[in-house]
């Protein structure tokens, strides 16, 4: 029973994914959330205690579905520590988050929210926060060009390149969103 749960929680906080992308915050009501994830009404509100609860989760859930697989990890880690291989890298980043256009998009609306919500920007900034750490160490301790403040200004560059890529795609080509990775990495990392 509990993994029956676990898995109806899941889709649960997928479909609010979808819901948050499609319609906003707004739009997100354990209603929609049910209809989304095709279960009898009533089913959300007994997973979540409220929609901050619901909000959290989701804001959650879209960190851990955004988390590159072990094989990818296991390339990278792989690589020779070098500019190509940062660029590669930054590279498979920006196609990973981009081609999870609905949770990158819920998330642009959860941190909106978390303007209004204490609860829910204190759960992510932790996560972010943990999220860059973990990115730094790992690259320290990788080899790879560049400092912690090199990460950091990608992790900034990146962001607003996806949210380009994912809201005006027209903006920049394909093409063009491959040049600016590898003039931010020779930029920023390898100076």
């Amino acid at each position: 029973m509990v993994r029956k749960n676990t898995e109806r929680r899941a889709a649960l906080v997928d479909a609010a994914i979808e819901v948050l992308a499609r319609e906003g915050a707004r739009g997100l009501t354990f209603r929609s959330v049910d209809v989304e994830a095709g279960v009898p009404a009533g089913t959300a509100s007994n997973y979540f205690a409220n929609r901050d609860d619901l909000l959290t989760q989701t804001g959650s859930r879209v960190y851990e579905r955004l988390q590159p697989d072990d094989a990818t990890i296991a390339r990278h880690r792989a690589g020779k520590p070098d500019r190509d291989t940062y660029t590669m890298l930054m590279r498979e980043l920006v196609s990973r988050v981009g081609t999870f256009r609905t949770g990158y998009l819920a998330l642009l609306e959860l941190r909106l929210e978390a303007t209004r919500r204490p609860e829910l920007r204190a759960v992510l900034t932790e996560r972010v926060r943990s999220d860059i750490d973990a990115n730094v160490s790992y690259h320290l301790a990788s080899g790879l060009p560049g400092d912690a403040t090199s990460v950091r200004l990608l992790y900034l560059a990146f962001n607003w390149l996806i949210v380009e890529q994912l809201t005006l795609p027209d903006v920049f080509s394909e093409a063009e969103r491959e040049e600016l990775v590898a003039a931010a990495v020779e930029r920023i990392a390898t100076g």
